[in-house]
């Protein structure tokens, strides 16, 4: 896996059959949300926050994605998008 930035705040994740786009570091950003009242918003750890920001995540847990998009007002394609080669 290899990462690399799309904007300042879009992580790229090269992936074998696509990449990953990790949109959450600039949605929170564009939402004036800091990651400390996120995290306690939806009661998720921070570690878990920074790595989907940072585009580390390598799993997605879609309980965890729900919540973020209901707290969010936004789709799952908001917070990550995945795009086939």
């Amino acid at each position: 896996m290899q990462t690399s930035g799309v904007s300042k705040d879009i992580v790229k994740v090269d992936l074998p059959n696509g990449y990953c786009l990790f949109k959450l570091g600039k949605l929170l950003k564009d939402k004036n949300i800091s990651i400390n009242q996120f995290m306690k918003a939806t009661e998720t750890d921070f570690k878990t926050i920074k790595k989907h920001a940072n585009g580390l995540a390598q799993q997605i847990d879609i309980l965890l994605i729900d919540k973020w998009c209901n707290y969010l007002k936004v789709d799952e394609k908001d917070i990550f998008e995945y795009i086939r080669k």
